[in-house]
């Protein structure tokens, strides 16, 4: 029997220090009840307290046989030395990068007891029995996944997580994607690798450390995991993603939505968005407009942090429109361009647009031009 006794967390505003995460977050842990007890990781140390009273009210007295840690990053990892004062003698199941990550976070931990474990080893609980699959740089080095044989079930560490707490209904896939590519996108060859790894396996429940364990239609998740961890676009459509000093760059980039109509469009400020959400949504589409001012001689600097966002996480397999102003030396399309040169598969359209200070009748045909290329 697998349990629940994980937190929900609505203090946080930024996880990780950088995204927003307005519905909170879930730090997910699970006690496996059998002849032998499991609990699955650990949570954040600011709420320590709550998870062991979840553990204790779960457990009845019991005591647990083993405590495992797929993942050693703090918001799973923490109150590893809290659980062990309550239970000193709990074996600390890990692998031989889990130790060593262990002693650094945690100087002063005694752990009595300590259990390491190979790919493909089994512990054996009774009825239940975990088959640990290594996932290396899921995006840390010491990742690794288990499988129970007996119910299908895979504790996902990181994977298939998402951003929000439990308690908050809203749509599984927009905050996947934005966790998924935020976090884990530039891992997206070691995701392909893990996917070999359990090809052919059953799975018929899906237990990650963020966000709701997932039973139904889990070939969408998979399906989903696949095209994010391949690069490749979700669906057809355009993200346009611009910053404008004094209206003339936005008014470029409203004139151009309306050509490309019926494509879908989403259009982000950059210097008033959620930078996460605008570089997840250029990964959702296919195609992708960039339109800069020229600023001290380059982008401004929203712009280069977007760019930055997407060539740090391997943003591939796109087209590319450009639409550039510049006062007396535009060189924002230059720069823009430098930024994907060591890109894959990136299509950069020909058909730029350059607007000097505002919108004339060359810009406007060439706004034209650029819309009938990207449909």
């Amino acid at each position: 029997m697998i349990k629940y006794v994980g937190v929900n967390d609505h203090q946080v505003d930024l996880f990780e220090g950088q995204y927003h995460v307005p519905n909170g977050m879930s730090y997910n842990s699970y006690v496996i009840l059998d002849e032998k007890i499991a609990v699955m990781d650990t949570v954040d140390i600011h709420f320590g307290k709550e998870w062991l009273s979840n553990i204790k009210n779960t457990l009845n007295h019991r005591v647990p046989d083993y405590l495992v840690v797929l993942h050693m990053e703090p918001d799973h990892s923490a109150s590893i030395e809290t659980f062990l004062q309550d239970y000193p003698n709990t074996t600390v199941v890990g692998n031989i990068k889990t130790f060593p990550m262990i002693e650094q976070f945690f100087p002063n931990i005694l752990i009595k007891n300590k259990l390491i474990v190979k790919e493909n080893d089994i512990l054996d609980l009774g009825s239940s029995k975990l088959k640990f699959v290594f996932a290396p740089m899921v995006h840390w080095p010491e990742v690794m996944l288990a499988y129970d044989l007996e119910s299908k079930s895979l504790f996902s560490a990181d994977a298939f997580g998402k951003f929000g707490a439990l308690d908050i209904e809203e749509d599984w896939k927009e905050e996947a994607r934005r966790y998924y590519i935020g976090i884990v996108g530039k891992y997206g060859l070691p995701v392909q690798n893990l996917f070999k790894k359990v090809a052919g396996i059953e799975i018929s429940t899906i237990y990650p450390l963020h966000g709701p364990i997932l039973k139904d239609n889990l070939l969408d998740y998979l399906n989903l995991y696949h095209l994010w961890s391949s690069y490749t676009p979700e669906e057809e459509g355009i993200c346009i993603a611009y910053a404008s000093i004094y209206g003339n760059t936005k008014q470029a980039v409203e004139k151009l939505a309306q050509k490309v109509k019926p494509q879908k469009v989403e259009i982000f400020d950059l210097a008033r968005c959620d930078m996460a959400q605008a570089i997840s949504k250029a990964f959702q589409y296919s195609k992708l407009v960039i339109a800069s001012p020229t600023y001290n001689n380059g982008v401004f600097p929203p712009v280069e942090a977007f760019l930055h966002g997407l060539v740090e996480r391997g943003y591939q397999n796109r087209i590319v429109g450009i639409i550039e102003n510049g006062s007396w030396a535009p060189v924002a399309k230059k720069y823009i361009q430098n930024y994907f040169e060591n890109s894959k598969n990136i299509t950069i359209l020909e058909e730029a647009v350059t607007i000097k200070s505002s919108l004339n009748e060359d810009s406007e045909k060439q706004i034209s031009s650029l819309a009938e290329k990207l449909k």
